[in-house]
């Protein structure tokens, strides 16, 4: 390749990834009255900058080759940061191996653009071999934290078993995003933790933790659910007996696994939280998410349990990297009161639905509960159907 053909090539490079980062992305139409969809993904692999990704030097590289490609963008943590929204995005290499790093934009709903660099995690003296599914948390001590998944491989794990691993929570804080410290990760009973979850405000004068207890990496055992502890000490964080908030049921969206999503929002009626329920099918796992809120003076007690899910994959978001899959660890609630939701789709790729939080608040006060029964089930629809003829003038 000439040196002219190089940088022709280089500018169409640059020039395909602005058009990226400038899409509009536009409000689908129809929709369940609850949340907008949006018609494109807010961040994937080919939002990350092209000098992530290519050595632009003629010399080392002629062909202009992809060197470091990036694989998927997903599991973002989200907050507001200086008028903007930000997303600190699981961000997976070909290689495997995930990093964080920061994506910016001014509506949150499109022109998200990437940090310069991606974030520098310390790491503690037993080495992370992955990290991933950062939840962010503004803490009313001043912090921000973030809370994430620390994967190493199992120790334990027979000779030649390059599969197995531990999972345990990694904790770091930060005031600018940019510089981090690292705390100890997280001590528990539970042979593995993932999904846990700061919740921003001190309970009876300690720290406050949502966990998801497993006996294994992919398999809760007798473990699961999702749990609720309080500790003393952040910087050394150790939590007892983990009192379970959310159970999994049998033959319910969530009878395999669920685990906290963000951090909840807090309204005047309750704590606004959203889960991931986990449940098997004929073509594996399927990942959906749920909402549910617990009392603003003990928020580790359910006082809100709508059924069914939220919202699961729809159309392209089904196909991915883990097929049949929604995923979220990050919403903000603006001070107008319209609430960002993104999710992933298939450990791929990250969008963005929006809402509020009345009618999240509205949601989860006035859905019916899961009755856990067919017959039950449709004795609850055949009253919204009874009173809704009866409204209509057209009952029998």
């Amino acid at each position: 390749m000439t040196r002219q053909q190089f940088q022709k090539n280089l500018r169409a490079l640059f020039m395909r990834h602005e058009r990226l980062i400038q899409r509009l992305n536009r409000p689908l139409p129809g929709g369940n009255g609850l949340y907008q969809r949006y018609q494109s993904p807010v961040l994937t692999a080919d939002h990350t900058p092209v000098f992530w990704r290519y050595d632009l030097n003629p010399q080392s590289n002629p062909h202009l080759m992809e060197r470091l490609g990036i694989n998927g963008v997903f599991n973002p943590g989200a907050m507001e940061w200086n008028g903007k929204i930000i997303l600190m995005a699981r961000v997976e290499g070909l290689d495997r191996k995930s990093f964080f790093a920061v994506a910016e934009s001014p509506t949150g709903i499109d022109r998200f653009r990437f940090w310069d660099y991606p974030v520098v995690m310390p790491e503690t003296a037993d080495p992370d071999i992955n990290v991933y599914d950062m939840r962010l948390v503004r803490h009313e001590d001043g912090w921000i934290y973030g809370l994430f998944c620390t994967e190493r491989k199992d120790p334990k794990a027979p000779r030649g078993d390059l599969s197995s691993a531990v999972a345990q929570c990694g904790i770091a804080r930060t005031k600018d995003l940019l510089q981090w410290e690292r705390l100890d990760d997280l001590k528990t009973r539970s042979p593995q933790q993932r999904n846990v979850v700061l919740h921003p405000e001190f309970v009876g004068g300690q720290y406050a933790f949502y966990t998801r207890p497993q006996d294994g990496f992919i398999n809760t055992g007798s473990g699961g659910g999702i749990g609720w502890a309080l500790c003393n000490n952040i910087e050394h964080a150790a939590l007892g007996e983990e009192k379970i908030v959310h159970d999994r049921k049998y033959h319910t969206v969530y009878e395999v696994k669920n685990g906290l999503g963000p951090a909840p929002i807090k309204t005047t009626k309750g704590w606004l939280q959203l889960a991931h329920g986990v449940r098997n099918t004929a073509a594996g796992l399927r990942y959906v998410l749920y909402a549910f809120m617990t009392a603003l003076d003990d928020p580790g007690r359910m006082i809100h349990e709508p059924g069914g899910y939220l919202l699961a994959p729809q159309g392209d978001e089904r196909v991915g990297d883990v097929s049949n899959v929604t995923f979220s660890n990050g919403w903000v609630a603006r001070e107008d009161g319209r609430v960002f939701l993104y999710y992933a789709s298939s450990d791929t790729r990250c969008h963005v639905v929006t809402t509020t939080v009345e009618k999240l608040v509205d949601y989860c006060q006035n859905t019916p509960p899961d009755p856990l029964r067919s017959a039950a089930c449709v004795n609850q629809r055949i009253n919204l159907i009874r009173n809704n003829l009866v409204v209509s003038g057209s009952g029998q």
